[in-house]
């Protein structure tokens, strides 16, 4: 149902059972997928790509003009998958020549007045909660959290499961399965209530605390650490999802618990 007082270009294909509320504006080159409602004041720019019964709120600006000065107009676009909710204000950027895409995935939550910039890659099941700013080539693993009026630096890493508390600078890469709070950001344990959640077992738990023993309160070095978890801890997609993501990152991990640096 698309109301006369929205302007819908001609080009764009909206799928079936599509709401379009009063005032809502959609560009060329747009597509919306079955079942999406997109609300009063919201603008689809050219170059998305809305998934299935998704909810778009409100002024709500999706696949805007990437805020990057080296933008000169190439072609990219933005994937918003199914079932995901843009709350009232939000703005996410396209892409730009690196990635030629800005994505987020599908059973996401992007609260009030948050930002995602060009080139991020969020997962699926991922929450950012009201006003998070999130720069350029960000990446987000899959059901990981961030708490209200953080920044995320650009080229920032953040693991699956990861949950950053509030009001937080993220600088350096969050790794899987941790908490992350205080400043400068460190180390808090790992996120437990929300693996139980997701149906971890207890066993599951326990390891993945452990790996984060040896990494944060041993005294060991990253290197130090990662070569006992490999050798003494039993292999595990989880053990083995935290060695890749440490052994991959370029930012470096976020600190410990007593706020030291890694290395």
């Amino acid at each position: 149902m698309i109301q006369p007082l929205a302007y819908v270009h001609p080009e764009a294909k909206i799928a079936q059972n599509v709401v379009i509320e009063p005032f809502a504006i959609i560009h060329k080159d747009v597509e919306v997928g079955e079942g999406t409602w997109i609300g009063s004041h919201a603008v689809i720019n050219e170059g998305s790509r809305i998934g299935k019964n998704c909810r778009i709120y409100p002024g709500a600006v999706i696949s805007s003009i990437p805020q990057d000065l080296k933008f000169k107009g190439e072609y990219t676009l933005t994937y918003i998958g199914d079932n995901t909710t843009i709350r009232e204000y939000a703005t996410i950027s396209r892409g730009t020549e690196e990635h030629y895409k800005t994505e987020i995935g599908s059973n996401c939550l992007i609260m009030a007045y948050a930002h995602v910039a060009h080139d991020c890659r969020i997962g699926n099941n991922c929450i950012m909660t009201n006003n998070v700013q999130m720069a350029g080539h960000v990446y987000m693993g899959d059901w990981a959290i961030i708490g209200g009026s953080s920044s995320v630096l650009q080229f920032t890493r953040i693991g699956a499961h990861a949950m950053i508390s509030g009001g937080s600078l993220v600088r350096k890469d969050v790794p899987p399965f941790t908490k992350a709070a205080r400043e400068p950001l460190s180390y808090t344990g790992i996120n437990s209530i929300g693996l139980r959640r997701r149906g971890f077992t207890n066993e599951q738990i326990n390891d993945i605390q452990e790996i984060y023993r040896y990494l944060y309160l041993r005294g060991l070095n990253n290197a130090e650490a990662l070569t006992r978890i490999e050798l003494e801890l039993p292999a595990s997609d989880a053990r083995d999802e935290v060695l890749n993501f440490i052994r991959t990152s370029e930012r470096g991990i976020m600190r410990g618990p007593g706020g030291h640096d890694r290395e």
